[in-house]
């Protein structure tokens, strides 16, 4: 049987915010905003990546050529 896990600060916030039923409207923007919050957070986060490793084109470049990927076992 697996443990109950505790909520995080932002599922608790939310909660509390949101104790009432949303129309299918308005839980679909609330979902568009939060997913373009997190990409914003994740674009600024690579664009800092990119800058402090002075990374550019040619990187990308070299990462499409590359096979990274492993074989998996069981």
């Amino acid at each position: 049987m697996q443990s109950a896990r505790k909520l995080s600060n932002i599922q608790l916030e939310l909660l509390k915010m949101f104790s009432f039923d949303l129309s299918e409207e308005q839980l679909i923007e609330i979902k568009g905003l939060l997913t373009n919050y997190f990409g914003e957070k994740i674009t600024d986060q690579m664009d800092k990546l990119f800058e402090e490793n002075n990374w550019g084109d040619e990187q990308i470049e070299k990462w499409s050529k590359e096979h990274m990927r492993t074989k998996y076992e069981d």
